[in-house]
């Protein structure tokens, strides 16, 4: 452990919502689709949890490593319209097919996003999506 991470903390914040998502390249066949993902070709709702991990020195004024009320207006226009929503449509990245809407590309996406919006010097160490309790990706993979 260096001895900056030593002196640093860090916020987990959760967030659960409700979305549908499915997975296609517009690149392939309707076969080649159906081959590769199966059923989750078809449109199909998750209860997603999100872990927005932040690392950062504690304010000695505050007592925090981030401010939440920042960190949760980064998250929320991060999310906009996920709750109850279809991520295929939501995500810009999803929506032109540069991406699959995996927990693994989630995660990924997500992080980017908050790690540009974040005050410093507070920073993302870790976004975790799980679309159930039993599947789940972080990024990145360490810490």
């Amino acid at each position: 452990m260096t001895t900056k991470e030593a002196c640093e903390a860090r916020l987990i914040r959760t967030v659960r919502f409700r979305a549908v998502h499915h997975y296609r390249r517009s690149a392939w066949s309707d076969d080649e689709n159906r081959r590769v993902f199966g059923p989750q070709t078809e449109p199909h709702v998750h209860d997603w949890r999100l872990e927005v991990h932040v690392a950062g020195p504690v304010d000695p004024s505050t007592g925090w490593c981030v401010d939440l009320a920042a960190l949760d207006a980064a998250l929320g226009t991060a999310t906009a319209g996920w709750d109850g929503g279809d991520l295929n449509a939501l995500v810009p990245e999803v929506a032109r097919g540069d991406i699959t809407p995996s927990t693994e590309n989630l995660a990924r996406w997500l992080h980017g996003r908050l790690a540009e919006t974040l005050p410093a010097p507070a920073r993302v160490a870790q976004v975790r999506v799980f679309e159930s309790d039993g599947l789940g990706s972080a990024w990145p993979a360490g810490g």
